[in-house]
């Protein structure tokens, strides 16, 4: 992936969520409420963030325990299934915790060893922000609900928040042009 496309990609995810949340969207604002206890998006997000996770194991070097990968695959598969049964509640915010930290990898990796484009740290900044809250919700995944409460108590807050990203976003996407 070219730094280019890995300024550009995460500046129109921020787009792409801040400005729902900007015009304060009900639709919008009521599928957020509803997402970190939702079937359905648990399917969607921790079914793609598993097997986004079993592709990346099953192309383990034979340095990182590549020998054992089948196995490995095998025994995550099987964590992840019986997570379904077992650990319903917050699945959806799991499966996006792992979806953040698994697409960080191929955006930093594009802006590694780029030191002589400093612009680069604003999409290094976000991504480094996205890993630490994607593993503060991962263990602690009830902390989004929370979060969004605290969001959606204030239809102010809600709008500054959507900004805040939308700027940020339009920003990460001029950026990717300069490269």
């Amino acid at each position: 992936m070219s730094l280019a496309l890995a300024t550009l990609l995460p500046g129109l995810f921020l787009l792409a969520l801040g400005l729902p949340l900007l015009l304060n969207h009900a639709g919008f604002v009521a599928a957020l409420k509803a997402l970190p206890r939702s079937t359905g998006a648990a399917v969607v997000f921790f079914g793609a963030g598993a097997l986004w996770f079993l592709w990346a194991v099953l192309h383990l070097g034979p340095a990182d325990f590549g020998e054992y990968r089948v196995w490995l695959a095998i025994g995550f598969a099987a964590v992840a299934v019986l997570s379904f049964k077992y650990a319903p509640d917050f699945l959806a915010v799991r499966g996006l915790c792992v979806l953040m930290l698994m697409s960080a990898v191929p955006l930093l990796a594009a802006a590694y060893m780029h030191y002589d484009q400093p612009q680069r740290l604003f999409m290094v900044t976000i991504v480094y922000i996205a890993v630490a809250i994607a593993i503060w919700w991962g263990a602690s995944p009830y902390r989004m609900r929370d979060f969004l409460g605290w969001l959606f108590a204030l239809p102010a807050r809600t709008r500054a928040f959507g900004g805040a990203l939308v700027a940020y976003g339009l920003l990460l996407a001029g950026i990717s042009f300069t490269y």
